[in-house]
This record gives C-alpha cells, sequence and structure tokens, in this order.
C-alpha cells in the first residue's frame, strides 16, 4: 500500500485517531499528527497506546493492533454534521472496528445536554396547554413560538379559542411542539360547541407526552379547575401536567396563599408566571428543560438502537430545492372549508358543524402528500369588515387575510347549493378574494363542494349544468388568469380529495416554473408573426424577451425606441404564454424595458432615458434661474 493513500486515509475528518502502522515496532510517522500525545504499551503481541487525540477535547482513546489496522474506543468523537467546529456529543462506549470486511457504523448513545436545534422537528416532544376557558392558554402558546398567531380577547362570556393550534415553541435553547386547546368544560353535552372541543382535545391529548394546566391565579383555585384535573387523570393518566398559575403580575401577598390551594390539584408545586408581560417565564424554562431533556435523550438512543435508522436522520437538514408548500382555504361561511381540511387529513382536526362562523382561529397544519410537505391553513369565513364587527369576528377577518398574503396557493370553495339558489357561481365576496389573491400574486384552485346535494335522477341536469357553467363564469369574471382549475368535490363524503391536492400540486409546479431565455425568444418569433397587426408600425418591436423570477413567473420584454406595449399586447403575450407553455391558474407579470439606440457616432439615443435629435442648445444663466435658449 502507498504512502500516500495510508496518509489520505488517515487524514480523514470523521475516523480521528484511526490510522494505518506496520507490523514492525515503530508505527507510522502519520500517528504523530493524529494522536500526537499517545504513549504507547506493549502486551503479549498487541500493541495498544492510550493518550489525549486532541488536545480541545480532553479524551482518551485506546487502540489496538488487528491485522493492520487499528481499533479506536474513546468517550468522546467530532462530528462534523452537528454544527460548526468544536461542537462535540457525549458518547459511551463507542468502539470503531475499521477493517478490510467490517464496515459496521459506531453506536452512538446520546447524554445531556441535549442540543435541541439541530433536532429534527418530528422527534421534538409535545407540550399541549389545557385548562377551563379564559384562563390565558394561548396567551402563552403565542409567547412560547414568538408571534401573535392564536387569537387572544377577553372575553368571559364566550370561548375565542375552538380549534387545536399547534406550533413549534422556542424557549431559550429549548424546542418543542406546542399546542393550544380550546377550554375545558367537563359537565356540558356532547352536541354542543364546548362537548365537540372537549371531545377533540381528548383525542390529541392522547398523543400527546407533556402537559401545562393553567388557573388564573385572580380567580384563585376554581371548582372547574378541579374538575379539569379529574378530566385529566381519566383521559391521560400517563402524564404528570405542570401546575401554572398565570396572570400573577399584578398578585402580591396573596400569590402564596392561591399555590397552597393548587397543591389540592395533585401535580406539584405550581410555577407562577405571566404569560402577557412574560413574568416567571425562567421558573417555568427550569421545570421544563430536565423533563424534555431526559425524554430526548431517551427518545434518541431508542432510534440509534434499531439497525435501519442511522444517528444522522436525527439532524434537520432542509432541502431548500425542495420547499414546503402553503397551501390556504378561503371561502364565505359555511362552504365546508374546515370540513375539506379533515377529508384532506384523514382526521377530525378541526371543529366542524352546521354552525355558520364556527372556525376562529387560522389553523394550520402540516402533513405530507406524496413525499411533498404541504403547510394547509383553514381560515374563518371570509367577509367584509364593517363597523359592527368587533372582538374575534374583526380579528378572525384579519386573520385570514394575512393567510392568504402569506400562502403559495389559494384554494376558494364555492357552495353547490348556493350557486343554485343564486344562479350564479361567485358572489361579491368570492370575486373579491379571487382578485385579492391574483393580485398577490399567487396559485388559484377554485373547489366547488356539497355536490352530494345533487345526487339522484332529479338534480342529474342541474349537476351538469353546473359542472358546464362554473368554469365558464369564473373565468369571465376573473379574466386576468386563464385556465383556473376548477374541482368539484364532496368534502362529507370524502369524494374528490385526491383530485384536488393534484391539481394544487400542478398549479403549484406551474407557479414555481422557470424557462430559458432561448425557449422564450423562440417563442417570441413565433408569436409575433402569427399574430395579426394593422400594419408594420403599430407592432411593437421587442428586442428581448427573458424571465427573471418565478413564484410567480415575471418577464421583462425589452423594447426599442420609445415605443410601449399596449394593454392588448400585454394580455395577448399573457394569453399566448399560458396556452404554449401551459401556466394555467398561475399569474402572469409582463414589466417593459426600453433598450438604448447606439449612433454611428458611438453615442446612445433612444429609449426613455435618451434625448431625440437636433441642434444644441445653449444654457444662459439669470438672476432667477437657468433658462435654455
Amino acid at each position: 500500500m502507498s504512502l500516500s493513500l495510508i496518509r489520505a486515509i488517515s487524514s480523514r475528518k470523521n475516523q480521528l485517531g484511526i490510522g494505518f502502522f506496520s507490523y514492525s515496532r515503530h508505527f507510522h510517522s502519520q500517528w504523530q499528527i493524529t494522536a500526537p500525545k499517545c504513549s504507547i504499551h506493549s502486551s503479549l503481541g498487541s500493541r495498544w497506546f492510550s493518550g489525549n487525540m486532541i488536545p480541545e477535547l480532553n479524551q482518551t482513546c485506546s487502540v489496538r493492533q488487528t491485522n493492520g489496522f487499528c481499533s479506536v474506543s474513546l468517550n468522546g468523537v467530532v462530528d462534523s454534521n452537528l454544527g460548526s467546529e468544536g461542537e462535540t456529543i457525549d458518547v459511551e462506549d463507542v468502539s470503531l472496528n475499521v477493517g478490510p470486511l467490517d464496515k459496521k457504523k459506531p453506536t452512538v448513545v446520546y447524554k445531556k445536554p441535549i442540543d435541541f436545534t439541530k433536532i429534527d422537528a418530528k422527534l421534538l416532544p409535545t407540550v399541549m396547554i389545557i385548562g377551563r376557558p379564559n384562563v390565558g392558554k394561548s396567551a402563552l402558546y403565542n409567547r412560547l413560538i414568538r408571534r401573535r398567531e392564536a387569537l387572544v380577547y377577553n372575553t368571559p362570556d364566550d370561548h375565542v379559542t375552538r380549534d387545536i393550534r399547534e406550533g413549534i415553541a422556542k424557549f431559550g435553547d429549548l424546542r418543542f411542539n406546542v399546542l393550544d386547546s380550546a377550554g375545558i368544560e367537563t359537565e356540558v353535552s356532547s352536541g354542543t360547541i364546548l362537548g365537540r372541543t372537549t371531545s377533540m382535545t381528548a383525542n390529541v391529548l392522547s398523543r400527546t407526552q407533556f402537559a401545562v394546566l393553567i388557573i388564573d391565579v385572580r380567580a384563585g383555585l376554581h371548582p372547574l379547575d378541579l374538575e379539569v384535573g379529574k378530566w385529566l387523570r381519566k383521559h391521560a393518566p400517563q402524564i404528570k401536567p405542570i401546575v401554572v398559575m398565570n396572570k400573577s403580575e399584578s398578585i402580591g401577598e396573596s400569590l402564596a396563599e392561591v399555590a397552597s390551594e393548587a397543591l389540592a390539584l395533585g401535580f406539584g408545586e405550581p410555577t407562577a408566571i405571566s404569560a402577557e408581560t412574560g413574568l416567571g417565564m425562567t421558573a417555568l424554562y427550569e421545570v421544563l428543560h430536565p423533563l424534555l431533556e431526559d425524554y430526548m435523550v431517551e427518545t434518541l438512543n431508542d432510534r440509534c438502537s434499531q439497525d435501519d435508522v442511522t444517528s444522522e436522520e436525527n439532524l434537520s437538514d432542509e432541502d431548500e430545492s425542495k420547499l414546503p408548500l402553503q397551501l390556504a382555504i378561503v371561502g364565505r361561511p359555511n362552504v365546508g372549508k374546515s370540513t375539506l381540511l379533515n377529508a384532506l387529513l384523514e382526521e377530525e382536526r378541526v371543529l366542524v358543524g352546521p354552525e355558520a362562523g364556527l372556525t376562529r382561529d387560522a389553523v394550520r397544519v402540516q402533513f405530507e402528500f406524496q413525499g411533498r410537505t404541504v403547510y394547509m391553513v383553514d381560515t374563518a369565513g371570509w367577509l367584509e369588515r364593517t363597523e359592527r364587527d368587533k372582538g374575534p369576528a374583526s380579528l378572525s377577518i384579519m386573520q385570514s387575510r394575512k393567510s392568504l398574503m402569506r400562502a403559495h396557493i389559494v384554494a376558494l370553495v364555492l357552495d353547490a347549493e348556493e350557486i343554485i339558489k343564486g344562479q350564479r357561481s361567485m358572489t361579491h365576496s368570492e370575486v373579491v378574494i379571487a382578485r385579492r389573491a391574483v393580485e398577490e400574486g399567487r396559485g388559484l384552485v377554485v373547489i366547488v363542494n356539497k355536490m352530494d346535494c345533487l345526487r339522484g335522477k332529479k338534480n342529474s341536469e342541474m349537476y351538469k349544468k353546473i359542472k358546464e357553467a362554473v368554469p365558464i363564469e369564473v373565468q369571465t369574471v376573473i379574466p386576468q388568469i386563464t385556465g383556473i382549475p376548477v374541482v368539484f368535490i364532496s368534502a362529507l363524503e370524502g369524494r374528490g380529495r385526491l383530485q384536488v391536492m393534484n391539481e394544487v400540486i400542478g398549479t403549484y409546479q406551474r407557479w414555481c416554473s422557470r424557462l430559458s431565455t432561448g425557449r422564450l425568444n423562440r417563442w417570441l418569433i413565433k408569436v409575433m408573426s402569427r399574430h395579426s397587426w394593422k400594419d408594420s408600425a403599430s407592432q411593437p418591436k421587442i428586442k428581448f424577451f427573458t424571465q427573471v423570477k418565478a413564484r410567480p413567473p415575471t418577464f421583462v420584454a425589452f423594447l426599442t425606441g420609445k415605443t410601449q406595449l399596449l394593454e392588448s399586447d400585454i394580455r395577448f403575450l399573457t394569453k399566448s404564454l399560458k396556452d404554449d407553455f401551459d401556466l394555467g391558474g398561475t399569474p402572469i407579470r409582463i414589466i417593459q424595458r426600453s433598450v438604448l439606440r447606439t449612433s454611428p457616432s458611438g453615442k446612445s439615443s433612444g429609449g426613455n432615458t435618451s434625448r431625440s435629435g437636433g441642434p444644441a442648445r445653449q444654457r444662459t444663466t439669470s438672476d432667477k434661474r437657468t433658462v435654455s435658449v
């Protein structure tokens, strides 16, 4: 074996302390670089050495001769995939046996401390915030995720939160999945809204690992708090919740009294915080940190013990070339948006019912579809904001508009029953939604829901008329986009679920598409020749055509001289792009720029920034201003 090959293998970064040596009594000189502080010991034909592999690690190693190779045992390794230089993970009894036929991977045992920022979000623990209504659950949720996503409004007689929101908490160096739940009331009938939200909370709680039970320190230990504690023991006996006394920023001596009362819950010492001002969050961190760290150590070690899972899968490695898809489901109230989200997820994730305006929060859910990550947002019913809309209704309208602006693809849901009654496909509010999505540059997919109401022989003709008339009317009302996909489904029965996602994925791919400059200019020559111009003078002189960005597709037309494209010319080019390159359902933007002409003398002329020719003008000054003559 050549010395260059030996040096190359020995100097690999991920095999620190591993090298070759000869059968003679002298080690290869490469060991002087890899392990400079090793001492050699002889034992019955086997040569052992131990010492400090790298001074910065302060770890020990032992190397034994095996068939011309050496095996290393150490208690600390450096992994270049974990981050910047110098970061280490603690391992125990790691044995690297590198031989000609032995290619086993090392077994890594995780110990404290754990860096939560480098762990995949799918492996993070889940903490659910529970409690009776109006105790500050949503305020604590916003504090943990560092954003104002959940609606917060002081309504003692009403319950703002009705669905379960999910987010990633950024609590110091801790990272975990946090769930905001609706208020729990145990003594309610199952048919009411509170009864349905409590049942949904129980289903989600069975899949969580930790819980935070919030009580209102101003009201003391309420009887409903004791009922919530009993309900928690019944539905999640494996979880011991962390008791938190919220709204404690203005409580003085009575805080100790309320803390002693909270011991009656049987869940240990409470922690006083203020989710609104951030008071006591350090104490909550000290309570959560050891629990979450112990859970992550056990979880990571269990995954590493499996043969088909490597330790590198625990690290978050986002592929920038395949970004997640942001989908917003919008529409008027009571058209089936929440039912559609449950049908796409194939589970009861959000609250549904016959009541109009049931959804208040914009619920964001992540799921996988054909290997692609999709973030889907169920928004509240879209209404025109008026002066009478105050409180949660006004906040819901604002949140729906923000969700539309953040989305990549907008799914506009229509009601088939309302189409039959109104004899029109889209109302004014739905037209406003579609046009705003186009103005923001978002892809658009129209979904006609409740088609199950048109079953039977009596409604067969109406069913056919709707399928023929709706795409035509949608295209007439929204002329800015051609080829808008229209899907007819029944979310209640789950019919058309795959068709919806296929149209959404197809629209997203067209929204992200890029066309080469050469292909565009060859297309431009053909499309300009097949258009009927009045005369050669009216034909715009487009010298160059290129795409400058995607999401949405944006093109720049470089024109010769001062001529500009008319609105009819831009519509012609836009329609030709969509027809020839299959860009239906996505807005297309065309920008005009003038190209400076170069005269024979070498001076540029023409264009928006150049002057027209003529005799030179002299400038004379006066007392007041400069005058051209």
